[in-house]
């Protein structure tokens, strides 16, 4: 499943900053949601097989299913217990080996998500098959089996979807809905005949019913997780394209199929890359990319094995809007999911403890193929963004190991964070710059021969690389799995003699909110290159370790960024590698610039050094170095928020900093232009927009009004871009008028961008008025949360006033699985010290004590951030004054 931190407003909407989920679909569910359910059932009980028969009533948001499990029985018991939620149960039958059928009595528990069925005697050990026929219901959220509603040139729509990960299968099917009981599926649906349907496999058979409607068979599944079934049904077109055995399709809504071609295309190439990496050939005879309109705040894309689910934003390249980041997006994700179809669906976690062997894995397997079948979008500075994400999480007392413990349904679906992914990702990246490419490549291919169809356990994979590459990696990989943290590496010392620059290193831990924290231990592998020369590797143990590297020029650690670690350099070390800064790998420039952000942030060093590098970053320097240096100033920007003249002042040195980067740029394209090119110019006139840039605001103000008679004058590459500094500096008429062109819009993935432009204006007023329209059928269901989400981009605790102040009606618009995370993410933004009082009674009364991780961390975030501003903004006040800011 493909989730990133502020993913959905970063994809549609290049200049809001915003600090919370942006998609929310509403529930069909009039409960509040389960925050206590156990998950794990007895173990006294195993499926086989499921043959699943449904007819969906799409108009009535409701279903009924007739389903027949051959099971075993693995000890004698009187009752079977399996997951069920929202269905009730005309009949329940058990039929043994010799053919007597038994009828259960039936009971379920709302809260434990279980169905009871109990029999008068107990059952022998032995095979069984349990037939039930079932009601249940269709949600308007993206769990369970779902509707999506929406309007395009054909008129008004609905189309119906599933999404089971973590725990939703049960909303669809009765089952062992637990990632270790795999089975194999056998699907029919009844369906109106002029629809398609889709599941995992192709279809074996339609049949005409009469009265528009026909019955869909799909071929067997192969043993798979609950999670990963799929049903689709809708007005949708397919393309495909094939590759050797495989057919890969995408389909999407009528009309909009060629949207897909990048993905299609894109699918096949990486179908062909994994093939081989993996040594194990995809083993279904058809791999689609279901693209669907609408939004989630819990997800952007799911793996289900033959039919990956992706919302539109993320796999159709609309030619109005779509951006170049839009395309390197649409690519990751895709990459993402298929990496999945191995690791995930072929091998899959016993349990959600160890998820984060799905998404970290997925994660950097993304990232490596991006970059090596599109190199010229130089996406290798791209790991060290992904570190920062898991950093920032992973640095504050909230923060948890790779591998966590989960026992309830809501902290299984808590699990889906930037710990999980990126922090898993850059321990597999370390891990395999460790051991080298080739040998973890052929441990994961052993690992994969060996665990085909069952289930494994983190060090199912350690034991795999350690066999294949002869490398003990067991003992790194528990440091950086099982505990918590981020090394801290500092150099005490770097002195030279003879041409050989010998460095006492130290190990302690970095946090942001914990400065007299005990340090915890690890074995970390550590790169050290001098400027210009070769690298030198060690691994510090036992807290400190002494490394020797050829010559005399200034040393940087963790060269290439492969580690997952922060490193202190002592003032008269930084400083001489702050004047080689332009000798510096572009990577390790940005490496180099992340660490000095956080450690200033967080008091270890003076904040003020990242503005001297940020001089001394030349003009033309790699987009993503300046990309890194608008995010900051952006970030310092948000910090200065009411301070008046200071924050005057601050702007007046953030702009002078960006202004000859632009004017470089300029407005238009180039011909030939680099791809990272286009995204830098985005970037730096959204950092403009925010930093109060009139020269910027106007010009994109002018192209809006000249864009009526004039469509070159916004761009499909800027058009987002665009309407995004006009919607954040909008007044009332201009909003008005925003808001007539996403009334009029008929195309579903630009009006949804269309209503998040609407949320994102700085002035408070208007801001009130788009929190006002999303509790309205206007926007549609799929985007009312998201455009809170976005209001608290600017006005975080407005936001969570307001959503709480109407949690009856903002709840019908969340999704349930996102409960407990949406309020308090809402608020994370805030620096009102009084927002911590107000997260603690909101959790007090409405989240379980179980689940209240994310509150937790929005309150260490507030603190955190109140922190920065009282104590790290005026030593940067110092150093404008002194600079002439």
């Amino acid at each position: 499943m493909r989730r990133t931190l502020a993913a959905a407003i970063s994809l549609a909407l290049s200049v809001a900053a915003v600090d919370a989920f942006a998609q929310a679909p509403a529930p069909h569910n009039d409960a509040p949601p389960v925050v206590n359910a156990t998950t794990q059932l007895p173990r006294n009980v195993r499926p086989t097989h499921y043959t699943i028969a449904v007819v969906p009533n799409a108009q009535a948001l409701t279903f009924t299913g007739n389903i027949k499990i051959a099971l075993d029985v693995l000890q004698p018991t009187d009752k079977i217990v399996l997951n069920a939620v929202d269905m009730t149960f005309p009949k329940a039958t058990l039929t043994g080996a010799k053919g007597k059928a038994m009828t259960a009595k039936v009971g379920t528990d709302k809260d434990a998500q279980t169905a009871t069925f109990s029999f008068d005697k107990p059952l022998e050990a032995g095979s069984y098959v349990l037939e039930l026929d079932y009601t249940g219901k269709i949600g308007t959220q993206a769990n369970g089996l779902f509707a999506i509603d929406y309007e395009n040139k054909q008129g008004k729509q609905r189309a119906l979807y599933t999404q089971f990960e973590a725990s939703d299968a049960r909303k669809f099917i009765p089952s062992w809905d637990e990632p270790n009981y795999k089975a194999v599926f056998d699907l029919s649906a009844d369906v109106p005949k002029e629809h398609m349907a889709l599941s995992n496999m192709p279809i074996a058979q339609a049949k005409d019913l009469g009265n528009g409607l026909q019955r869909v068979t799909f071929q067997t599944s192969p043993k798979m997780s609950t999670y990963l079934l799929f049903f689709g049904v809708g007005d949708f077109e397919r393309a495909t394209k094939q590759v050797g055995p495989t057919q890969i399709g995408v389909v999407a809504q009528r009309g909009s199929v060629d949207q897909a071609k990048f993905a299609l295309d894109s699918a096949a190439d990486v179908l062909k890359e994994y093939n081989d990496y993996f040594a194990t050939p995809y083993p279904l005879p058809k791999l689609d990319n279901v693209a669907s309109p609408g939004r989630s705040q819990f997800f952007g894309a799911m793996e289900n094995w033959g039919a990956i689910y992706t919302f539109e934003y993320a796999l159709l390249l609309d030619p109005t809007i779509s951006t170049q980041s839009d395309k390197q997006g649409v690519f990751s994700i895709a990459a993402h999911e298929m990496a999945h179809q191995w690791f995930g669906d072929l091998v899959t976690m016993s349990w959600w403890d160890d998820l984060w062997l799905n998404e970290g894995f997925a994660t950097w397997m993304a990232a490596r193929t991006t970059q090596k079948l599109h190199p010229e979008w130089n996406t290798v500075l791209g790991k060290v963004g992904q570190r920062e994400a898991a950093m920032g999480l992973d640095s504050v007392a909230t923060t948890h190991p790779v591998v966590q413990h989960v026992t309830t349904v809501e902290q299984a679906a808590q699990a889906f964070d930037s710990i999980t992914y990126q922090k898993g990702s850059a321990v597999i990246g370390m891990l395999e710059g460790y051991v080298g490419a080739d040998a973890w490549r052929e441990g994961v291919r052993a690992y994969m021969k060996k665990h085909a169809y069952g289930n494994t356990v983190s060090d199912d994979l350690w034991g795999a690389v350690q066999e294949a590459s002869g490398t003990p990696i067991l003992d790194i990989a528990h440091d950086f799995t099982l505990q918590p943290g981020i090394p801290l590496i500092t150099v005490e010392s770097a002195t030279c003699s003879g041409n050989t620059t010998t460095l006492k290193l130290k190990q302690g831990e970095f946090t942001r909110d914990r400065p007299n924290k005990q340090a915890l231990a690890w074995r970390v592998p550590v790169i050290a290159q001098s400027v210009g020369g070769q690298p030198v590797r060690t691994v510090v143990q036992g807290g400190a370790a002494t490394l020797e590297v050829p010559g005399c020029a200034p040393v940087v650690l963790n060269a290439g960024q492969s580690g997952y670690y922060r490193t202190l350099y002592t003032p008269q070390h930084f400083a001489t590698i702050r004047d080689k800064f332009t000798s510096l790998a572009p990577i390790d420039q940005l490496g180099l610039m992340n660490d000095i952000w956080a450690l200033g942030m967080a008091g270890l060093q003076p904040a003020s050094d990242y503005l001297d590098l940020a001089k001394r970053v030349p003009v033309d320097a790699d987009p993503q170095i300046w990309g890194d240096v608008a995010d900051s100033l952006r970030g310092l920007d948000r910090y200065y928020d009411g301070t008046g003249e200071r924050q005057a002042r601050f702007r007046k040195f953030a702009v002078a900093t960006l202004r000859p980067v632009m004017a470089r740029v300029g407005w238009d394209a180039k011909p030939g232009e680099a791809d990272p090119v286009a995204i830098q110019r985005t970037d730096l006139i959204a950092a403009l927009s925010q930093l109060g840039d009139e020269q910027v605001i106007a010009e994109a103000r002018r192209r809006f009004a000249a864009s009526e008679t004039d469509p070159n004058a916004m761009p499909a590459a800027l058009r987002r871009t665009i309407l995004g500094v006009v919607a954040v500096h909008a007044d009332n008429a201009t909003w008005d008028k925003l808001h007539t062109m996403a009334k009029n819009e008929k195309t579903p993935l630009v009006r949804d961008q269309l209503y998040t432009m609407l949320s994102i204006s700085e002035d408070p007023a208007i801001a009130q008025k788009a929190l006002d329209l999303a509790l309205t059928d206007e926007p549609g269901e799929t985007n009312s949360a998201g455009m809170i989400a976005a209001v608290a981009g600017d006005h975080p605790d407005m936001a969570f006033d307001f959503a709480t102040t109407h949690r009856d009606e903002v709840g019908k618009r969340v999704d349930t699985t996102s409960s407990s995370r949406y309020y308090p993410g809402l608020a994370n933004g805030s620096l009102d010290p009084a927002m911590v009082g107000k997260l603690r009674a909101y959790a007090d009364k409405y989240i379980a004590a179980g689940s209240r991780r994310p509150t937790d961390t929005a309150i260490a975030t507030i603190e955190y951030r109140s922190k920065v501003k009282q104590e790290r903004l005026p030593p940067i006040d110092a150093w404008l004054k002194k600079h002439g800011g």
